[in-house]
């Protein structure tokens, strides 16, 4: 054991050393800031982690465990601002965050950063959805289980109405909110726009009888563009929007619920992308389908 923590030990001085020296050669090369930022954000990441397995064995054994998601968050959120200068402002004017439970969180998925807006907005009592299968990988589901994730059954479903029935079910016996981004998977865009939203996080709430409340993040490709090798500190708008109810909707009005929700969110996008830049943006819309793609149990992406 001596010798595993020995090892541990070095490899952290050496990844924190090699770290800080890609910070300091920044100031020579410029784009050595983006590698000193990724090194970091993944020493942060792994910190954090470990914080997590610890964090939810200690919770659950005194019948906490749905604080451990926030819990665990919140370190990585301080984390970050400490080793990269970045950090998410939450405009929450209402504390929807705070007053609404259970209910569906949804937001829009730009890049892996998005952890890190997680982190600073994820409220109480809240929790990631993710496929059952992922309870039996060691570490990742034990950590998922423990902390108290939303486990989506996909097996044989037919449908995203067939996938959620279990998590629906979840939500309103432990009041359990979830995070799911729609869009089913990061748009790694340079200008604010939001891909096609999938309905499973519609179904989720419909079925649930719960609210959904949007969260939109301003398009932050000043801060962070992989493309580009950009990675700076700054601070990046995230607003949290009024809960839109779903008490008395059907599976017959996810798809308008769908198409209204995803529309408010962009013309949010939009302002709140203009506020970060201090100038206006292009406005640019995908075409086909009203921005709302037909999604299965078995390949809805949620929050990762």
């Amino acid at each position: 054991m001596a010798n595993v923590l020995l090892s541990v030990g070095y490899f952290l001085a050496g990844y924190t050393a090699l770290t800080i020296f890609f910070y300091m050669l920044s100031t020579i090369i410029p784009k050595s800031a983006f590698v000193a930022r990724v090194l970091a954000s993944y020493l942060s990441l792994v910190i954090s982690s470990l914080y997590g397995v610890f964090i939810s064995i200690a919770l659950r054994i005194f019948g906490r465990h749905q604080l451990a998601q926030w819990a665990v968050a919140r370190s990585f959120k301080y984390l970050m601002g400490f080793s990269t200068g970045v950090t998410f402002d939450i405009e929450d004017a209402d504390g929807h965050l705070k007053n609404i439970r259970p209910a569906v969180f949804i937001g829009n998925h730009q890049t892996e950063l998005d952890v890190l807006m997680l982190g600073c907005m994820f409220p109480k009592h809240c929790s990631v959805t993710a496929k059952a299968s992922l309870k039996k990988v060691p570490f990742l589901g034990w950590f998922m289980a423990l902390s108290g994730s939303v486990f989506l059954d996909r097996a044989n479903s037919k449908d995203a109405r067939q996938a959620m029935q279990g998590a629906a079910n979840e939500i309103r016996s432990k009041r359990q909110s979830v995070y799911i981004f729609p869009e089913g998977t990061r748009s790694y865009t340079k200008e604010p726009m939001l891909l096609p939203f999938k309905k499973g996080a519609f179904h989720l709430a419909v079925q649930a009888q719960v609210p959904i409340v949007p969260v939109v993040v301003a398009n932050y490709s000043h801060v962070l563009w992989i493309k580009g090798l950009v990675f700076n500190a700054g601070r990046i708008p995230c607003k949290v929007l009024d809960p839109i109810p779903t008490a008395g909707l059907t599976s017959a009005d996810v798809d308008e619920l769908t198409r209204s929700t995803r529309s408010l969110m962009l013309n949010e996008l939009y302002a709140l992308t203009e506020k970060a830049r201090g100038q206006s943006v292009a406005k640019a819309e995908l075409e086909g389908n009203n921005g709302v793609t037909k999604v299965t149990g078995t390949d809805m992406k949620v929050a990762a």
